[in-house]
């Protein structure tokens, strides 16, 4: 069951504060609920699978809202031919300024490879994607996703390999998303306009239902009340620490410097920040961003 979660607080007697998390849980059915096309909804076991056909998508949303932590899901793609589709999973608030956070696995042509693409929008503001091509068959096995997000910064990890860090730059007068509660979704939809070699490739519907599994379903962060102060709910202080507050937490550690390193030498295939034809000026955090220089 969905539920508070703290480290002992006989910790306050050593650290002078209580370490806490907040939700941790497996089961879809405590942390999620379908949102549209309940019909393309197969339920197996511990296995959710998500339908789509040339009728319609299918889509699930978190039963609350959280203020930072850290969520993943573990999911096995679309095998096959895949083009045209794109499986999303990503966290969002609401509204005409809001803040998101996109997994968007595009699908492919058999034997080519799978590309995820990533997203962070900031006051309703996005265009800062980024494409890479997963160095493993996402189709053939479960691979874990998540999305960690603390006050320095936003992290995308594959694996626990971390594929990109959007920083905190407030300092350099760059807005970061620290503000706005946000709720978790996926979904899979038909975007044949543009998912596949740029629209090129159609999704080929004789090759419908397209699939895509869940399980391993895990939101630890600090859930955010109906009304009152989240952010002060959700701020570390003397009397609790959330652990996504921690110094070891909120800097990259070398093991997962290198890793990121690695994945963007690799496997990057596109990056907004040196695309110079969309933006003849580099963006502002793309010159302030560290990682670009490990």
């Amino acid at each position: 069951m969905a539920a508070s979660m703290s480290f002992p607080c006989f910790l306050v007697l050593f650290l002078g504060f209580c370490l806490v998390g907040s939700v941790e849980s497996r089961d879809f059915h405590e942390l999620y609920q379908p949102s549209w096309a309940f019909d393309h909804f197969i339920y197996e076991g511990e296995l959710l699978k998500l339908r789509l056909d040339n009728s319609s998508g299918a889509g699930f949303s978190s039963k609350n809202k959280y203020m930072f932590g850290k969520v993943t899901i573990q999911m096995k793609l679309i095998e096959g031919d895949s083009a045209g589709t794109v499986t999303a999973f990503y966290m969002s608030s609401d509204g005409p300024n809001h803040n998101e956070f996109d997994f968007e696995f595009l699908g492919n042509t058999t034997g080519e490879p799978y590309s995820v693409q990533t997203n962070v929008y900031v006051n309703g503001v996005g265009n800062r994607e980024q494409r890479l091509n997963l160095w493993f068959d996402p189709t053939k096995e479960f691979h874990s996703y998540s999305i960690l997000w603390t006050r320095r910064h936003v992290m995308f990890l594959v694996d626990e390999t971390p594929i990109r860090v959007h920083s905190n730059l407030e300092h350099r007068g760059i807005p970061f998303p620290k503000d706005q509660a946000m709720g978790v979704y996926s979904s899979i939809w038909n975007a044949d306009d543009w998912a596949t070699q740029g629209g090129r490739v159609k999704t080929n519907w004789a090759h419908a239902p397209f699939v895509t599994s869940y399980k391993g379903f895990e939101i630890d962060g600090c859930e955010a009340p109906a009304a009152g102060d989240v952010a002060r709910k959700c701020s570390s202080d003397g009397e609790k620490k959330y652990w996504w507050d921690e110094p070891t937490i909120s800097e990259l550690n070398l093991h997962q410097s290198h890793q990121l390193v690695w994945v963007r030498a690799k496997h990057m295939v596109y990056d907004y920040c040196t695309d110079s034809a969309r933006f003849p000026v580099t963006p502002a955090e793309c010159v302030h961003h560290t990682h670009r220089h490990y």
